[in-house]
């Protein structure tokens, strides 16, 4: 079933997407086979990648449609797997509404301003509402152009939409830059909640209208990635990150997409992160699939989980552990194959090829 709300165009309405395996594995239906995809499939792992963006910057590049659009199929060509992911970076909607950030080659995501008052919060750009063509919203043009050059492309291959957590863009917003303990953004939950909470609308926000402008576009499902929101305890998390998380999954809920929620080291959130939201969780590499599934009821398709690491290992043990993670994903509603974080820049593709193989053959 489609949403009224999505144009007659888009690939869920018009069936190119509808029955796809992935689309089917995330609504809890029996697929043709197990889908797989991995988070970071388009990247530094890829020599075409490299290539193609020889001498742009990486927000640059995300906002030059083109560019984006070509990157995002570049391991759908070479993997044949079932989804592209759409390129881009959690903080391109700030760069979008004209907040001073940039990333850093080898450091991540800089602010020019750390945001830690209630005045730094009420001096961040407005972002308007859905429909709104203001300056933030035409600043999405870039990014609809984008998603349509790649679905056309793709045709009956899934797009995934994507956009950073609420929580993880605040805490990047309140450091400045990449922390390890994000301790910044954990003692203003505490000692300023009315501060936090504000931003947190913020992100939210811009968070939901990201996702929301790569739907209408075409995207036939979206990824909620919270890089960080493991650090907290599950009642930090349930008061302070899962209202934003639930803010920013609602702003496409009446487009009925499938909507997934990531977050790293997070396998003690996975029912309040349920409860925010989304329709299916991702799973990182260390919980167990079967654990998941048990511990959140059964109530939601998974996506998970071999981990990282293993994709350096030799053939047998690799294919034991893509074959434990099939078997113990078969425990879910549904299923859908990935990493249990993001690919490795130093990952073989071939290596990544004989696991989509193996998936496609075995699952």
């Amino acid at each position: 079933m489609t949403s009224a709300a999505l144009p007659a165009a888009h690939p869920l309405v018009d069936g190119r997407t509808a029955d796809s395996p992935l689309v089917t594995a995330l609504r809890g239906g029996k697929p043709s086979h197990r889908p797989v995809w991995f988070m970071r499939q388009a990247g530094r792992s890829l020599p075409e990648y490299m290539e193609a963006r020889a001498g742009t910057r990486m927000l640059d590049a995300c906002l030059t449609p083109g560019l984006a659009s070509e990157i995002t199929l570049q391991p759908v060509r070479r993997y044949g797997v079932d989804a592209a992911i759409f390129f881009s970076d959690i903080v391109v909607p700030m760069r979008i509404a004209g907040v001073d950030v940039d990333i850093k080659p080898g450091v991540g995501p800089v602010f020019g301003r750390p945001i830690r008052t209630m005045a730094d919060i009420e001096a961040l750009p407005a972002l308007g509402v859905p429909g709104d063509r203001g300056a933030f919203d035409t600043g999405l043009d870039a990014v609809r152009s984008a998603v349509r050059l790649t679905v056309e492309e793709l045709d009956s291959t899934p797009l995934i939409g994507f956009a950073g957590a609420p929580f993880t863009l605040a805490a990047y917003m309140v450091d400045g830059r990449p922390s390890r303990d994000h301790l910044g953004a954990r003692e203003l939950m505490h000692t300023a909640p009315d501060v936090w909470e504000a931003l947190v609308r913020w992100t939210s926000r811009a968070a939901g209208l990201f996702l929301r402008a790569q739907v209408l576009a075409g995207a036939s499902a979206v990824q909620l990635f919270d890089s960080w929101a493991g650090s907290l305890s599950e009642p930090d998390y349930v008061a302070h990150c899962q209202g934003g998380s639930r803010a920013a999954l609602t702003a496409v809920a009446d487009l009925d997409v499938p909507r997934i929620h990531f977050a790293a080291n997070a396998g003690h959130l996975l029912d309040a992160m349920g409860a925010a939201g989304a329709t299916a969780l991702g799973v990182d590499y260390r919980t167990p699939l079967d654990a998941a599934a048990k511990a959140t009821g059964g109530r939601f398709a998974l996506q998970g989980n071999i981990d990282p690491a293993m994709l350096a290992a030799p053939p047998a043990p690799l294919t034991r552990h893509v074959m434990d993670v099939l078997t113990r994903g078969a425990e879910a509603p549904g299923h859908v194959v990935n990493l249990g974080h993001g690919m490795p820049p130093h990952a073989n593709p071939d290596v990544v090829k004989r696991i989509v193989d193996l998936v496609h053959e075995r699952g």
